[in-house]
């Protein structure tokens, strides 16, 4: 077995979480990290490199991929440097904050024939998957509706992981909490149906103190299939939110019903009426606490298992630039359409 040897860009809560989940695959190393306040720290906890330099990682002949978890304003010319310099690459979400620089990722990647991953954790919690199965098999018919809800407390906004902080949600470049939340549950909603986001609709507002931008958003997205999904998203519930509705998922489809849960239960209706298909332990409030618990942990495992796979050219789960385009297209048509408050064609 070949092993890959991966340097990770960024020291924040993300960039440790890739270092552990690297740490758990056979196959993978982390030999160097570099970006952040927190690289040195990060570097002593994994026995890795520490540069003091983005550029001196990415020259590095002895690193095959690199793992980009830094704020969504630098993704881009992060991502194009490393491919430039022959790193196969997994961008965290959202891919970039502008169309057209992803297109050029993706270009670059395939012009130069190397993996370019985006961190789409979601595809590998075990609910979601099997929620996915269901769907594909036809279980519950034809999808007409789904509604994502994806609300959390204010503090979320303002805590954070490993004695750092979320300060970056809030500045402006970084496009507010839709390009941070959303991407997964659009990219969830492509990848249960295999169709693609047409129209949009959306309203949004900011209704946290001491927050510029938008934390909290309605919106409605029409797919090529016909489905007609909701979604809802803040960052400014008061504490502790709602119970169990942290990340909730609920299809629609002409012959039964799906309740998914992807921290919790999966569960399908059918003539005889409701029944758990699978269940995972509670994730958590995913901070410094419960990080490296085996249930968080799994996804992001598995994501690296996958993007090895990607880079040998087999089938795999991961989701790819094509994938984080296709979230950042949609999620910025909201944006859009809450400004212009108007339908927004994709």
């Amino acid at each position: 077995m070949q092993t890959y040897r991966f340097g990770i860009i960024g020291s924040g809560y993300m960039g440790r979480t890739h270092a552990e989940a690297i740490h758990r695959v056979p196959g993978a190393e982390l030999v160097a990290v570099a970006g952040g306040s927190r690289a040195s720290a990060l570097s002593k906890d994994y026995k890795v490199d520490h540069e003091q330099d983005i550029k001196q990682l990415l020259v590095r002949k002895d690193i095959d991929a690199v793992v980009i978890t830094t704020p969504h304003s630098f993704h881009f010319e992060e991502t194009m440097s490393a491919l430039e310099n022959g790193k196969h690459v997994l961008v965290e979400k959202p891919m970039a904050t502008d169309k057209t620089h992803c297109d050029q990722m993706i270009a670059l990647s395939l012009k130069n024939n190397l993996a370019l991953g985006v961190g789409y954790h979601q595809r590998f919690r075990v609910n979601n998957y099997k929620a996915r199965e269901l769907v594909k098999q036809g279980v519950i018919g034809q999808i007409a509706t789904i509604q994502v809800s994806m609300p959390t407390f204010a503090g979320a906004m303002k805590s954070g992981g490993f004695g750092g902080d979320w300060k970056w949600w809030n500045d402006p470049k970084s496009l507010g909490h839709i390009l941070n939340s959303a991407p997964h549950a659009v990219d969830l909603l492509r990848w249960f149906m295999d169709a693609e986001v047409t129209t949009v609709s959306a309203f949004s507002k900011t209704l946290t103190p001491g927050i510029v931008v938008e934390d909290t958003t309605m919106a409605l997205l029409e797919f090529s299939n016909g489905a007609i999904c909701s979604l809802f998203s803040s960052r400014a519930l008061p504490a502790p939110a709602f119970i169990g509705e942290e990340y909730r998922i609920r299809i629609m489809g002409t012959k039964g019903l799906i309740d998914l849960d992807p921290y919790g239960e999966l569960k399908l209706s059918d003539v005889n009426g409701w029944h758990t298909v699978s269940q995972q332990p509670s994730v958590g409030h995913e901070g410094a606490n419960s990080a490296f618990s085996d249930v968080r942990m799994q996804a992001y495992s598995d994501q690296i298992c996958s993007l090895i796979d990607l880079i040998e050219g087999k089938s795999c789960t991961i989701g790819k630039g094509e994938d984080g385009r296709a979230a950042v297209e949609a999620c910025l048509a909201i944006l859009k359409s809450s400004s212009q408050k108007s339908w927004v064609s994709i």
